[in-house]
């Protein structure tokens, strides 16, 4: 059983919650294998993830990193390419939407596995930082290449270099954070918006996921040819069918994930 993160099933939805606000070798290999998990559960149609107390999480565990300092620089700063990657890859590739609870304070890599998912939810007091430069790094976690993208390359360059802690509402103006709410409401908000898309399209959403994923990387002909096969493919589901006819019905679609 993992000891700093929990996995629970409801509805359609897997919530992944973090247990400690520090990543350490141990809640980064235990919070990889339950993405991995949830990634091959096909029941699943929605994830949720989180943080507990007053932290979403806040990157590096910094006193183990210091330990490791001390021993073996090389093998301590192996973790970007051994542990990190593979982390904020999983995320990425996961099929189903990921809406992400900011219950508190994101920094550094705890902001870039924040940016790995789609929709986040943030509390009014929460506070992010890029943290890096504080420390005499640069970024990792796709942190900058989530920031040029969310951002533009101006701001992610001013928030990389100059990584001072700003407010959720900021996040929200600079469409970090999709809504802000009080802190107490977070979870509800969070899970109702997690319950929502688990109702959806499953196919389609996981077909919208794919786009966005091409589209970002500027090459227009790519995204075209994809969208046409995407369109094609989901025109044969059985959740567009339902879509259509309940619309002509006028009634709420019933989708079923297939």
């Amino acid at each position: 059983m993992p000891e700093t993160v929990t996995r629970e099933d409801a509805g359609g939805v897997a919530t992944i919650t973090m247990l400690r606000p520090g990543l350490t070798h141990q809640s980064r290999r235990e919070l990889l294998d339950v993405v991995r998990e949830v990634a091959a559960d096909d029941s699943v149609r929605a994830v949720l993830l989180t943080g507990t107390g007053r932290a979403f999480c806040v990157g590096q565990d910094l006193g183990q990193h210091v330990e490791a300092l001390r021993g073996d620089a090389a093998t301590s700063l192996s973790v970007v390419e051994d542990e990190y990657n593979p982390l904020v890859l999983a995320l990425a590739a996961l099929r189903v939407p990921v809406v992400v609870a900011v219950n508190g304070a994101a920094a550094g890599a705890g902001l870039g596995i924040a940016l790995a998912g789609d929709l986040r939810v943030a509390a009014a007091g929460a506070k992010f930082t890029t943290a890096f430069a504080g420390i005499g790094l640069s970024s990792d976690s796709g942190l900058a290449a989530r920031l040029v993208h969310c951002v533009g390359g101006s701001r992610a360059a001013e928030l990389l270099l100059l990584p001072e802690p700003f407010p959720a509402e900021r996040a929200a103006e600079w469409g970090l954070v999709h809504r802000v709410v009080p802190a107490e409401q977070v979870p509800a908000e969070a899970l109702a918006l997690a319950a929502r898309l688990a109702a959806g399209p499953t196919a389609a959403y996981r077909a919208i996921k794919t786009v966005l994923a091409t589209a970002a990387t500027d090459r227009l002909e790519e995204t075209l040819a994809l969208e046409a096969r995407l369109q094609t493919d989901l025109g044969r589901t059985a959740d567009h069918r339902e879509a259509v006819e309940a619309f002509l019905e006028k009634r709420a679609p019933q989708f079923t994930g297939d």
